[in-house]
């Protein structure tokens, strides 16, 4: 496959980074990683605009990974104002992309999901269908190692204002991310509703907030430390959903 007709597979969705199972288990194509980094090994950095009257002259990436355009039978709505979806990113029907935001390559983005103002979408990220990326949102992006799973956003979850999903941290459907909220890998999420602790993941359902807890050294407990950490205070219930429904309307 060429480089132009494997940017086109990532566009298309044929060519995907993360995807599940026959037992619903989340699998990484390394294959498909492997090849976004030959990409860039590959392609000299070169000016995106073919002369002063291009839009993109003066601005500096690797050969060929010229922003995405849409039309309106794509069914995409691209707001002005700032925002990139770059080359090899898939984008499918319904979504909303708020300016200025940013799509890196080898991210997918399913249908009906809203990306709000000042959000990322990093590089391999997977994005479900109906979320929520609240305004400043910070997904993470993943390519090495080519054999870690990227960051996923499960179906209908929702990430609030100013939250960071990073380092391959899986969010599970329906999930709800408060504002302000970190998530990475070394990062154990604190769940007292059913008595655990996650790694790398938000089950199902979940209403996660930004908390702390006291340092246990010595000198944390003579200086009262507290050290911030990802706490679970509840699961979804029709209040929450109430409070979380998206502007169908609007879309």
């Amino acid at each position: 496959m060429s480089d132009t007709a494997f940017l086109h597979a990532l566009e298309t969705g044929e060519a995907r980074v993360a995807q599940k199972d026959a037992q619903g288990v989340w699998q990484v194509d390394a294959t498909v990683k492997q090849r976004i980094l030959d990409y860039f090994a590959a392609h000299h950095v070169a000016d995106m605009g073919i002369d002063d009257t291009s839009p993109y002259h003066g601005f500096v990436d690797k050969e060929g990974l010229h922003p995405r355009r849409f039309a309106p039978q794509d069914g995409v709505r691209l707001v002005p104002g700032g925002s990139s979806v770059r080359a090899g990113a898939f984008v499918a029907r319904k979504v909303v992309i708020m300016p200025p935001a940013f799509v890196n390559i080898g991210a997918y983005i399913d249908e009906g999901t809203m990306v709000d103002s000042n959000a990322l979408v990093g590089s391999c990220a997977y994005i479900g269908k109906y979320v929520h990326l609240s305004a400043g949102v910070q997904i993470g992006g993943v390519l090495e190692p080519v054999g870690q799973l990227p960051v996923i956003i499960e179906d209908n979850a929702f990430i609030g204002a100013g939250a960071a999903v990073l380092e391959g941290v899986r969010v599970g459907e329906r999930a709800v991310v408060a504002a302000g909220t970190i998530l990475s890998a070394a990062t154990p999420i604190y769940d007292p509703i059913r008595q655990t602790i996650h790694k790398r993941e938000v089950p199902a359902n979940a209403v996660v907030v930004q908390g702390s807890r006291p340092l246990s050294n010595a000198a944390g407990i003579a200086e009262g430390l507290h050290i911030a950490c990802p706490v679970i205070i509840k699961y979804r219930d029709d209040k929450t959903n109430a409070a979380l429904q998206l502007e169908d309307f609007l879309r």
